[in-house]
């Protein structure tokens, strides 16, 4: 049956929180660039339909109450970087050896993009969910992971950066613009468009092979 457990991934004062499949196909890895994240609905109905479609899902805070309420922690992309890669070391063994999967969101999806090219051959997919890609600077044209962004398209300013960090890509890539959305994606129906998009691209990706 489903699963829902809290993990320790060797960073202090945080726990992850991993919602495992039945019979899991991938492993999804959430990375914030904030703490308001995790415990947010939002995270949870997105980690919930992955796991309803097969993949696992683990979410945690790169950073603590602390330093998310610091105004430069959460555009430190290479520490939320640094921490990704940490968390994506101490994966439990049941999850390690699952295709893997990353999915950004605000300047966690360009912690996701920088930690993706620091580990080549690790990471099978990639999608930004109202993120901010334009962030990972020279790990954009060096990434080659398959790469979905998602961006509210009432959200101008996100979907600017977002075109911007679209053509610096190499890689397979798409971008979707959820129709009205703003940068939380709050409207009706806007998460599941979010929810569908996210779990195509990775379910499609991370069983590929």
């Amino acid at each position: 049956m489903w699963g829902h457990s809290r993990l320790d991934v060797g960073l202090p004062h945080r726990q992850a929180e991993l919602f495992s499949a039945v019979t899991p196909r991938g492993v999804v890895v959430f990375a914030h660039g904030d703490n308001s994240n995790r415990h947010g609905w939002r995270s949870t109905e997105v980690a919930q339909s992955m796991q309803r479609r097969g993949l696992s899902a683990l979410v945690i805070d790169l950073l603590s109450d602390q330093e998310s309420s610091d105004k430069e922690a959460p555009y430190d992309i290479d520490l939320l970087a640094g921490r990704l890669l940490h968390v994506l070391e101490r994966l439990p063994p049941t999850s390690a050896e699952l295709p893997l999967g990353l999915l950004g969101s605000d300047t966690g999806a360009a912690a996701a993009i920088v930690a993706a090219v620091r580990r080549p051959h690790g990471v099978r997919a990639l999608v930004s969910r109202g993120g901010r890609p334009e962030l990972a600077g020279d790990a954009l044209p060096a990434l080659r992971v398959p790469t979905l962004l998602i961006v509210g398209a009432a959200d101008a300013d996100v979907v600017a950066a977002n075109r911007r960090a679209y053509l610096a890509l190499r890689c397979e890539k798409r971008i979707e613009l959820v129709p009205r959305a703003t940068h939380l994606f709050l409207e009706a129906g806007a998460i599941d468009q979010v929810t569908r998009l996210a779990g195509d691209w990775l379910m499609n990706h991370l069983t590929r092979h």
